[in-house]
């Protein structure tokens, strides 16, 4: 797992926040476990919509999980990147991003989004984004990609941040 540092405030003072990515070959339970109950939290209890959250794409090889932790493990935001091969060509999925309720409003999605999206480079990369959210997903470079959709009742825009077409090599 990598990790990188960066203090927040959250009113009382300044907590520090740490940036961590692994491949899900490198994902230990524990960690698993914590995004898991992050995206429960936000997807299934706040935004009341049961779904399948478990899918199979959390462990596959190329999936990568990118998360924001608190000194004492607490994961407040997190997303998963994976790697997709569509016609021969790859490119990258975003999904499952969120951002516990009380961190919200302090740039954590953003440096979440930025470090993911550092990674893709210049490949191109979708997402099917809450409808509310397009304007903040814009502001990363995605723009609408196909029809508003429902997805588990709740509204969604495909959208994709296209790539340059020049490949870069690892």
């Amino acid at each position: 797992m990598e990790h990188q540092g960066a203090a927040a405030g959250n009113g009382r003072g300044v907590v520090t926040v740490t940036l961590r990515r692994a491949w899900a070959k490198d994902l230990d339970a524990p960690s698993l476990y914590e995004l898991l109950k992050l995206r429960v939290e936000v997807f299934v209890v706040e935004q009341a919509c049961p779904y399948p959250e478990l899918d199979g794409r959390d462990l596959l090889a190329e999936t990568r999980h990118f998360w924001l932790e608190k000194p004492d493990g607490e994961v407040i935001c997190t997303l998963r990147l994976m790697e997709e091969h569509a016609g021969g060509e790859k490119a990258f999925r975003i999904g499952r991003l969120c951002t516990k309720r009380n961190a919200r409003g302090q740039g954590h999605t953003t440096r979440l989004l930025r470090a993911a999206l550092a990674e893709v480079g210049d490949y191109p990369c979708r997402i099917n984004a809450q409808a509310y959210l397009t304007e903040m997903y814009a502001q990363h470079g995605f723009v609408r990609d196909g029809d508003d959709f429902i997805e588990d009742g709740i509204p969604h825009v495909p959208m994709v941040r296209p790539g340059t077409g020049v490949e870069v090599q690892p």
